[in-house]
């Protein structure tokens, strides 16, 4: 596409000032209770077990809902793409209230574990369809800093969420965890159907079905074989072998499946790639250790430690701010220096340490030793994390940029929902082996069940305090041991990390997407959408964005104000305007604006007629230049990633280029006295 023929293309009617605030609003509080369901049971986990009983199942509570937003965000994605996105979005919203609703009405483990499950498909498409249409409705000048904001929101909900799950706990009743859902979703769900008009453009898909339902089977199957094993069922069990075989069988099913697959949920060419191999088992470690320790954790703090549900989320505050600090301050650095690797070389390390050494915590820690060594575990993780997906978009080819960025982070969520399967069937195991040893050793008075300890923790209370103080210990080491054999998975990563090949950064790979650094659920955008979402991060942080049409002009050849050239490519982007328009979008007076109009009038590049301003042929052509000079410095962003062999790349250029002059957002490009900024 030329960027004369570009400037013809009629731009998208998007919503505007108070109605895109209130648009993004919406989504910000969409986006916010799929990530809060995260974490936020965590520190209600305890109390779950303790009145619906089911200890052993606890894992699944956590588990259910990663697997099943997980697998169904690539879905989402793609129906998105094909059939609008504000319908699925309204859909998933709906699905994710129904299962809040559900969840809250649980009456038992089974029925919650299950409910779980519906409502993680709901939050995978909150998730993934919140990111592409904040792409339809916002500028992309501006997409940089509101898809930060967005991405933020994962770092509010990991702190929050604990908080507010034993907030509710202490002061309600845990089935507010979910019920809080509803009126914030219905609200989100409103808004979004009274003020969001702008219509996505319509992507057919061959979507890949049977890949996505074969993910699920091999997923469910290995992590079934991990929560039985040793528990339900003896590892030598039919029933535990029979899993591994049905999974092993399915994966290699899987395999075929995507080979031959038209738009595969994960091409298997990726994993040819050594980068996203590497990245993708480092991924797996940290989603393992970070997901693991969020669930047992608060059972530790609450069970053993004996503190209240919301002061065990004060207690992970550490362990959240040690994640936010390292994440962020390691992609600044990353920015400046271009340097990668060093950060997962050092944070594998730092969270194989930190595991062993919450190996140690039983009842007699303190707050301040307990607080230290979740903020290093916090730390390691915030190093590690982010880093995975810059060094993966910075490996592959321009085609698989997408899948790549999606499957590393869809890794860590499959690690995640291992990570608290596998936590959990030793805890059980543990705990089961450990009461039977105590109960050998101690006498319980008459009337004394030791086993229901192992269903339901809340039976300690009813304990004489000496043989309390007896079982607190037997809990304490056996949340001892899981820390402890996560260290071995750990030292995996740490010797993976050294694996890891470092390569020049690409500009684009230099942009941060927060999002992707906070444990969030996998994003499904295309390899356009994130080479979208890079330069529009670069164009918004452009230390020369104030000289932008200085510049242009003279690599343009023309002569013109910087102002001129604005009100010349804005009225070029719309054939015709009217003034009073063109004004209010410059954010100056019409005064103010007229010398400017009134120079591309006398040079024939703009005529009035009836109060509009309409673009005339030399004016499309002078303008046709500007837009050309700036696709040329959009390009040089793009080294390395060959846009004239890539048709779509190519158009994504000329289409930046076209938005990104006489844009709204550049006002002070224009005129530095304007009060709106950029």
């Amino acid at each position: 596409m030329t960027a004369e023929a570009s400037l013809r293309k009629e731009s998208r009617p998007v919503p505007a000032g108070r109605d895109l605030y209130v648009v993004l609003g919406a989504l910000m509080l969409a986006m916010l209770l799929a990530a809060l369901d995260q974490t936020i049971v965590s520190t209600a986990l305890p109390t779950i077990v303790a009145e619906l009983g089911g200890l052993n199942h606890l894992s699944w509570v956590v588990t259910a809902y990663l697997l099943a937003a997980t697998a169904s965000t690539p879905l989402w994605g793609k129906l998105g793409d094909q059939y609008g996105r504000k319908r699925l979005f309204q859909t998933s919203i709906v699905i994710f209230l129904i299962g809040s609703a559900l969840c809250g009405l649980a009456r038992d483990m089974t029925e919650l574990i299950g409910f779980r499950a519906l409502q993680g498909l709901g939050g995978g498409g909150l998730m993934v369809l919140v990111v592409a249409i904040v792409g339809d409705v916002v500028p992309p000048r501006e997409r940089g800093r509101y898809q930060g904001l967005f991405g933020a929101v994962f770092g509010v909900s990991s702190v929050v969420g604990p908080l507010l799950g034993g907030w509710f706990v202490d002061n309600l009743t845990w089935r507010w965890v979910f019920y809080i859902n509803l009126p914030i979703g219905v609200l989100a769900l409103v808004v979004i159907a009274a003020v969001l008009h702008a219509p996505s453009e319509r992507e057919r898909h061959r979507i890949d079905y049977l890949g996505t339902l074969l993910i699920v089977g091999w997923a469910v199957a290995l992590v079934l074989m991990t929560t039985w094993g040793g528990t339900t069922y003896a590892w030598t069990s039919p029933q535990v072998i029979g899993l591994g075989a049905a999974a092993v069988v399915l994966i290699a099913i899987w395999i075929v499946v995507e080979r031959r697959a038209a738009e595969p949920v994960m091409p298997p060419r990726l994993f040819r790639s050594t980068t996203f191999t590497l990245g993708s088992a480092i991924s797996f470690v940290v989603g393992f250790a970070m997901f693991g320790a969020l669930t047992f954790l608060p059972l530790f703090l609450q069970v053993v430690n004996g503190v209240s549900p919301t002061l065990s989320g004060v207690h992970l505050l550490p362990m959240m701010a040690g994640m936010l600090v390292a994440s962020i301050g390691s992609g600044q650095l990353i920015s400046r220096t271009g340097h990668y690797k060093i950060f997962p070389v050092l944070g594998t390390p730092i969270i194989a340490v930190a595991l062993w050494w919450c190996s140690g915590l039983d009842e007699t820690t303190s707050a301040t030793s307990t607080g230290v060594r979740l903020a290093l575990l916090g730390f390691g993780l915030g190093l590690v994390m982010q880093v995975l997906v810059i060094a993966v978009q910075n490996a592959v080819s321009y085609e698989d940029l997408g899948a790549a960025t999606s499957g590393v982070t869809f890794f860590r969520q499959i690690g995640g929902s291992f990570g608290v399967a596998v936590f959990g069937s030793i805890f059980s195991n543990r705990l089961a082996a450990n009461t039977e040893d105590l109960v050998r050793r101690v006498t319980l008075p008459p009337g004394f069940d030791a086993q229901a300890v192992q269903g339901d923790p809340a039976v300690l209370n009813r304990f004489p305090p000496q043989v309390r103080a007896e079982f607190i210990h037997v809990y304490a080491q056996s949340i001892q041991t899981v820390f402890l054999w996560a260290v071995p998975v750990a030292a995996v990563g740490v010797v993976l990390t050294w694996f890891l090949r470092e390569v020049p950064l690409r500009a684009t790979s230099q942009t941060r997407d927060y999002g992707e650094g906070f444990g969030a659920a996998p994003t499904v955008r295309s390899s356009e959408c994130e080479m979208e979402r890079a330069l529009s991060e670069l164009m918004r942080k452009d230390p020369r964005a104030r000289e932008l049409y200085t510049r242009l002009g003279v690599l343009a050849d023309v002569d013109l104000p910087a102002g001129g050239m604005w009100a010349l490519c804005r009225i070029a982007r719309e054939g015709s305007v009217p003034g009073t328009e063109l004004a209010a979008r410059a954010g100056v007076t019409v005064e103010r604006g007229r010398p400017h109009v009134d120079r591309l009038v006398e040079a024939g590049l703009v005529r009035r007629r009836d109060g509009d301003l309409v673009i005339t042929d030399a004016g499309r052509d002078v303008a046709g230049r500007l837009v050309a000079a700036r696709r040329a410095g959009l390009a040089r962003h793009l080294e390395g990633w060959a846009p004239e062999e890539h048709p779509e790349l190519a158009a994504l250029l000329s289409r930046l280029a076209v938005e990104s002059l006489g844009d709204e957002g550049d006002a002070d490009a224009v005129d530095p006295r304007s009060r709106r900024r950029p």
